[in-house]
C-alpha cells in the first residue's frame, strides 16, 4: 500500500507526466467551460425568439379578446405557436386554436396582473415540452386569461444527442491535446535524455563532454552550463592529481633521507655519532612537520573552513610583525594610519611573515614594506632590492612546490608552499596577490577590500 501511495504521489512522477496532465486538466477544464458557455447561449437563443414571438401572438389575441367575446375555433396566424386557448375567470375553455379544440385547459399558472405576458415552459404530451406565454385580460366580457404556446420539438427531440456530442467532443478533443502534449515533451526532453547518458558514462574523470542540442534554447543553454561545469569539474581533478603527486614526492624525499640515515646508522652503531644522527633524523622530521602544516593550511582554505574575523588594522599589524623579530637586513615601514580591514588576524601574520622570508632570502641589503589605502583597497607592498622575478616566473612562483633556482641555493629546507598559502589567504578575503613589476628587486602587492572606520 505504501508504494501505491508512493506512485500515486504526483512529486514521484516524471517531468513528463507532470506536464501532460495539468495541460490536458486545463484543457479538458477549458473545453467543458466552453461547451457549456455554448449550450447556453444556444439555448438562450432559442428561447429569445421564442420569447419575442410569443409575447407578439399572445399580446395580438389579448387584443382580439378586449374587442370581441373570442369562443370556439381560433384562427392561428403564426406557425410557430399552433397551440391558443382562451380561458374565463374560472378556468372554464372559451376558445381555442384547431390543436387545442376539445382539450381540456392547459396547466399553466393565470399571470397574477393584468396586461403582464408570464412565460412557462412545460410538459405536452410525452417528451415534448411547450413554451406557453400567457396574459391576463380585463374585458367588458369579463376577466379572461389567453394562453399562446410552441412545441420546441426539435430541441427537446435532440437535446441528448446534442448533449452527448458535445460530451464525446470535449472527451476525444482533452484525448489528442494530452497525446500531442505528451509527444511534444518527450521529444523536447530527448536531449535531456541523451544527456542523462552521457553523464551516467562518465566515471573516471571529467574528460567527456554532453551533447549540446541544435536549437538554442533553454535545453542547449543547459547543457553548455554542465560542459562548464565539466570544465572546472576536469581542472580540479587535474590540479588535485598533481597536487598528490608533487605532495607524494615532497614527502618521499625527507622520508627516505631520514631512513636512509637511521638504516646506516643502525647498520654500524659503533661508529657513528649518534647525536648527530638524531640531529639530522630531527632536521628531516622539522621539513615533514613544515610540509604536513602547510598543507593543512591550503587543505582548510580550499575547503572554505570559516574562520573568526575582526577589524584590523593593516599598519599596526605591519609594523608588529617586522618588529617582532631581528632580521639580517633592515626592514623599513611606511605605514598610513587608520587603514583597517575585516579579516583573520592570524591568517594576515602568517601571509605577512611569508612575504617577508621570501623578501629576506633574496634582498641584498633592504626591506621596504608599506601599507595605504587605495579607493576601497587596502594595499600592502613587500619589496627588496634583490635580483628580482623575471615576468615569466611571476606566476609560476605561487605554484605548489614550484620553486626557483635562487630559491632552492638559498634555502634547501623550503617547502615551496610559503606564496601559494599567501595567495590562497588573500583570495580567502576577497583579495589578491601578485608579483609586480620593480625597478630592482621582487615587489609583491596584496589588496584586500577595506573597511570604513
Amino acid at each position: 500500500m505504501r508504494i501505491l501511495g508512493d506512485l500515486l504521489t504526483p512529486a514521484c512522477w516524471s517531468v513528463r507526466t507532470r506536464v501532460t496532465l495539468a495541460a490536458t486538466l486545463i484543457v479538458a477544464a477549458l473545453l467543458v467551460a466552453g461547451v457549456t458557455l455554448f449550450y447556453q447561449v444556444l439555448r438562450g437563443t432559442i428561447y429569445r425568439g421564442l420569447h419575442d414571438r410569443g409575447t407578439l401572438v399572445a399580446t395580438g389575441l389579448a387584443t382580439l379578446v378586449r374587442q370581441t367575446d373570442v369562443r370556439g375555433t381560433i384562427r392561428v396566424d403564426d406557425p410557430g405557436f399552433p397551440l391558443l386557448q382562451v380561458q374565463d375567470g374560472r378556468g372554464h375553455v372559451l376558445a381555442a386554436s384547431e390543436p387545442l379544440h376539445g382539450h381540456r385547459p392547459v396547466e399553466v399558472p393565470v399571470p397574477r396582473a393584468a396586461g403582464r405576458p408570464e412565460f412557462h415552459t412545460r410538459g405536452w404530451r410525452g417528451p415534448t415540452e411547450v413554451y406557453f406565454v400567457s396574459e391576463r385580460v380585463d374585458t367588458r366580457f369579463g376577466e379572461r386569461v389567453v394562453y399562446a404556446g410552441a412545441p420546441i420539438t426539435t430541441f427537446t427531440r435532440y437535446r441528448g444527442v446534442f448533449i452527448g456530442l458535445l460530451a464525446v467532443t470535449v472527451l476525444v478533443a482533452t484525448s489528442a491535446v494530452g497525446w500531442i502534449v505528451s509527444l511534444s515533451v518527450r521529444r523536447a526532453l530527448r536531449p535531456v535524455r541523451v544527456m542523462r547518458t552521457e553523464l551516467a558514462e562518465i566515471t573516471g574523470g571529467a574528460d567527456r563532454r554532453v551533447t549540446v542540442p541544435g536549437p538554442n534554447d533553454e535545453v542547449s543553454d543547459l547543457a553548455e552550463s554542465v560542459n562548464v561545469t565539466l570544465d572546472r569539474l576536469e581542472d580540479v581533478l587535474t590540479r588535485q592529481r598533481a597536487f598528490v603527486a608533487d605532495v607524494s614526492h615532497e614527502l618521499r624525499s625527507p622520508l627516505t633521507g631520514l631512513c636512509a640515515e637511521l638504516e646506516t646508522a643502525l647498520a654500524h652503531p659503533e661508529g657513528e655519532d649518534w647525536p648527530e644522527v638524531a640531529r639530522a633524523a630531527l632536521a628531516d622530521a622539522d621539513r615533514l612537520q613544515a610540509i604536513v602544516s602547510d598543507l593543512l593550511i591550503l587543505a582548510r582554505l580550499g575547503a572554505g573552513v570559516q574562520v573568526p574575523r575582526s577589524r584590523v588594522d593593516l599598519g599596526e599589524l605591519a609594523r608588529a610583525e617586522v618588529s617582532r623579530r631581528a632580521r639580517r637586513v633592515p626592514v623599513e615601514v611606511a605605514a598610513e594610519e587608520g587603514v583597517v580591514v575585516h579579516a583573520t588576524e592570524a591568517h594576515l601574520v602568517r601571509l605577512l611573515t611569508n612575504l617577508l622570508a621570501n623578501a629576506e632570502r633574496h634582498t641584498e641589503s633592504r626591506i621596504w614594506v608599506s601599507v595605504a589605502a587605495d579607493g576601497p583597497d587596502a594595499v600592502l607592498e613587500v619589496r627588496d632590492d634583490g635580483a628580482g622575478i623575471a615576468p615569466e616566473d611571476r606566476e609560476r612562483i605561487f605554484w605548489r612546490f614550484h620553486r626557483l633556482a635562487e630559491g632552492r641555493e638559498r634555502d634547501r629546507g623550503g617547502t615551496g608552499l610559503g606564496l601559494t598559502i599567501s595567495r590562497d589567504i588573500a583570495r580567502a578575503h576577497g583579495g589578491s596577490l601578485v608579483a609586480a613589476d620593480s625597478e630592482r628587486g621582487a615587489r609583491f602587492v596584496l589588496r584586500i577590500p577595506r573597511e570604513e572606520p
